[in-house]
């Protein structure tokens, strides 16, 4: 047997169909990424938006001064920012949904999501902004993944078992979530106690070229490296002994796994706070559109999510003068949209 192609000997064939599936999920992110650059308060004819584009990166002139500051200052790094973390929140779930073989597992499922909301609590109630608040959050998230690892290892004699990393999972969720409480008992009510309320929400409409940069190198990382392990995400399809028979180091694999995962998710949500079902729901879509070859599962996985969130922040943009947060979209459309995809439990998730 071949193991540097085990989709030879699976039924992991991906099809032009489904590789046209992964080619159109490409050109609609395209379209929609032109198409939001003439979306917000500050409107922009589709010329003016694409040579204030161009003017970004070629030495040409802008069409105007305000125009130029637009969408360089604004527009553009929201943009790119929720491509990144649509990208990122996606392909974490595809990933850990691989590795406890089970759909309903989210990015936060060890709990990374309560330990960044916790931190950035906790930062927002001693005055901390910036980058104190997104290092403070991105440590607690890390930290909240670590604790739930350290507890399931330490709870099995075999190893972090999937079972007992779940459970784990949930007691830290738990545990940070009622600090996250307690924090919010304590705050101010008038200015402190809503600052921490909409920042749980999720939302980019404070981001910039800065936050832009502080998640980008967390997310290169994390998706470089759930890319190259691809291939071994299918063989743990099939269990730890079929993948022990392939020559995977299911303990190590896993573990790298959540490892890259984890450090995406953190650096996500340390800047754009708490976004809910991107992880769940788009990996659900890209296994209708491309199969559940993690081949091309992750890539489409990715593709997809940086869509998803950019058409929701866009949505956000123009429904009201004052933006509704992205946790709340993402709920309201997700939840319909996932049902739906209920409907496709009897074929199989994998």
């Amino acid at each position: 047997m071949n193991l540097a192609t085990p989709e030879a000997a699976t039924p992991f064939r991906p099809g032009w169909p489904r590789l046209g599936g992964w080619f159109l999920a490409l050109a609609a992110l395209i379209a929609l990424f032109l198409g939001s650059l003439m979306v917000g308060r500050f409107s922009l004819s589709p010329h003016d938006a694409f040579t204030a584009l161009l003017a970004a990166v070629f030495p040409i002139d802008a069409p105007s001064a305000d125009a130029a500051a637009v969408m360089i200052k604004v527009r553009l790094p929201r943009i790119l920012t929720a491509m990144t973390v649509g990208m990122a929140l996606a392909t974490s779930g595809a990933a850990f949904q691989g590795v406890f073989r089970n759909p309903l597992v989210s990015p936060d499922i060890l709990g990374v999501a309560h330990g960044a909301g916790f931190g950035a609590a906790l930062a927002i109630l001693f005055g901390w902004s910036g980058l104190a608040l997104q290092a403070t959050a991105f440590a607690c998230g890390l930290a909240a993944v670590a604790l739930a690892y350290g507890l399931a290892r330490r709870q099995s004699a075999d190893g972090a078992t999937l079972l007992v990393m779940v459970l784990s999972g949930m007691i830290v969720g738990t545990l940070f979530s009622a600090g996250v409480a307690l924090i919010k008992f304590v705050a101010d009510p008038a200015n402190t106690l809503p600052a921490i309320t909409f920042w749980l929400m999720g939302s980019l409409g404070s981001v910039s070229s800065r936050d832009l940069q502080l998640v980008a190198g967390p997310v290169l990382v994390g998706v470089s490296t759930l890319m190259l392990l691809r291939w071994r995400l299918n063989a743990l399809c099939f269990g730890d002994d079929e993948a022990r028979a392939l020559g995977v180091s299911v303990a190590r694999l896993r573990l790298v796994v959540i490892v890259a995962a984890t450090l995406m998710t953190a650096a996500c949500v340390s800047i754009s706070g708490v976004i809910g079902l991107v992880g769940l729901i788009v990996p659900h879509l890209a296994r209708l559109i491309v199969g559940p070859n993690y081949r091309v599962l992750l890539p489409a996985s990715a593709l997809l999510g940086a869509g998803f969130l950019l058409a929701v922040d866009d949505f956000a943009r123009v429904l009201s003068a004052s933006e509704v947060p992205l946790g709340i979209l993402t709920s309201l459309l997700g939840a319909p949209f996932f049902l739906m995809l209920l409907s496709n439990v009897r074929k199989g998730w994998s």
